[in-house]
């Protein structure tokens, strides 16, 4: 998924990494390339395929690297980088399932005949 140009300027901007504090991740390649995955594909955590690696240490990391702001600060680095700028994920490719649009669950139920006649 990603070049190796791209993978060598997104590198530095993660943590994990020789010379950082902290566990070392194994791989943050391919955690990133996982968590492209998902956005392109607009699949849940639990249908990541396994050579992507396992959805729930996918995404625990993915959250913690949240919470921590490292996907704020990539997102700032990367946002005036014309060699990553087709990392984003537009919005328009990405669906919801219908059951996610909160709209009404249509029932066989009908209203009783008190109701009705009231």
């Amino acid at each position: 998924m990603l070049t190796d140009a791209q993978w060598a300027r997104l590198a530095p901007l993660l943590p994990g990494r020789e010379g950082t504090s902290g566990g070392r991740g194994r791989d943050n390649r391919q955690f990133v390339e996982a968590v492209l995955w998902l956005a392109r594909n607009g699949s849940r955590w639990r249908a990541l395929p396994q050579e992507r690696g396992n959805w729930h240490t996918t995404y625990t990391r993915f959250q913690r690297w949240a919470a921590s702001g490292v996907w704020q600060r990539v997102f700032e680095a990367v946002q005036e980088d014309d060699a990553l700028h087709t990392l984003l994920v537009d919005s328009t490719t990405v669906r919801a399932h219908q059951h996610a649009s909160g709209a009404r669950k249509k029932t066989d139920r009908k209203p009783s005949g008190a109701a009705a006649a009231g």
